[in-house]
């Protein structure tokens, strides 16, 4: 059913009040053929799912397809249990799923806000541990061929919040469902150093899943604010990559730089750059840096999102003038 000039007010975690010309619920698979023939029509479109990692600048002059498809199944094939979930299951959802059944993996990636049909096309990553790792195959329909598709892990093509979905491939599927390769042997990622502070708070020598769900709950819950008390799409920015020889030459003037080894480069912690840019907690109009952590924008009550987009462009300017890095956006800019 077609719902014209329909509200995304609460439909994205920034709270923005907009409105797109036509909305559409996916609840069944069944009903993709007659959505590939309606975004026939020329018109433009916006896969929906959880709202959590976008910004509208303005309302959407198109189609907006919400991918609700729920469900949840286990299958064990081999050495090791997958999960396969359609894409428009909550994310944390999931993984408590996963750890009430005691399958290893994404404990890490706790309470990331989203849906799991957007977990690879993002890569999400958290503590240490990203998707890709963890990511076997997703089942997606092609909207121009008017089919289903298996994509494997090579074929998306993983980056750092990056896939072939934010790129050559963007916009030709919708996603229907995703597979992981999960296990039952807890293989924990400790080593990010607030987890590894946490647990020695806790005593914790051999921690559980669950244990380290827990404090990866905290520490967000600490650190990030709830979008359904203020209007945020989390980190707002990538960590940037950089050059080390770029890192050692800006420790000389900012001994304090947070970075951490990343293969042949630095990654810099983007929210410390901000910081010393001095937006943590800043407001301009009626957006703003959250007071505890500069890396996330907040809607502080009827911001457009060309305000949060101007604040976003001044921060870019800031770090870049003073650290010469290029902040990049992490959230998708409609």
């Amino acid at each position: 059913m077609i719902q014209e000039h329909f509200s995304l007010r609460n439909l994205n975690s920034f709270g923005i009040d907009c409105y797109c010309s036509k909305y559409v619920e996916l609840t069944n698979p069944n009903q993709l053929q007659e959505i590939s023939k309606l975004l026939k029509s020329g018109e433009p479109y916006l896969i929906l799912g959880g709202g959590s990692n976008i910004l509208f600048t303005t309302d959407f002059t198109g189609i907006v397809i919400h991918n609700k498809l729920k469900g949840i199944s286990i299958a064990h094939t081999g050495s090791h249990p997958t999960v396969t979930a359609s894409a428009g299951e909550n994310w944390h959802h999931l993984v408590q799923f996963c750890i009430e059944h005691n399958l290893a993996g994404i404990e890490n990636l706790s309470l990331i806000p989203g849906t799991v049909g957007a977990a690879p096309i993002q890569n999400i990553g958290a503590y240490g541990v990203e998707l890709k790792e963890v990511f076997k195959s997703l089942v997606a329909w092609n909207i121009g061929e008017a089919r289903m598709e298996e994509i494997d892990n090579k074929a998306c093509n993983f980056g750092y919040r990056n896939s072939i979905f934010k790129n050559q491939a963007k916009n030709k599927y919708i996603i229907v469902s995703v597979t992981l390769q999960l296990s039952h042997t807890s293989k924990v990622t400790t080593h990010y150093g607030a987890i590894e502070s946490e647990l020695k708070k806790r005593n914790f020598t051999e921690p559980t899943i669950k244990n380290i769900s827990d404090i990866v709950i905290g520490i967000r819950q600490s650190k990030l604010p709830d979008p359904a008390v203020i209007g945020n799409a989390g980190s707002f920015f990538k960590n940037p990559e950089i050059e080390k020889s770029h890192f050692e030459k800006l420790k000389e003037s900012f001994p304090n730089i947070v970075g951490y080894p990343a293969g042949s480069k630095i990654k810099c912690a983007a929210g410390w750059l901000i910081e010393q840019c001095g937006y943590k907690g800043k407001r301009i109009g009626n957006a703003g840096c959250h007071k505890d952590q500069a890396l996330v924008l907040v809607n502080l009550g009827g911001a457009t999102g060309s305000e949060v987009l101007h604040l976003s462009t001044q921060i870019i300017v800031s770090v870049k003038s003073k650290f010469d890095i290029e902040l990049e956006r992490e959230v998708n800019i409609i």
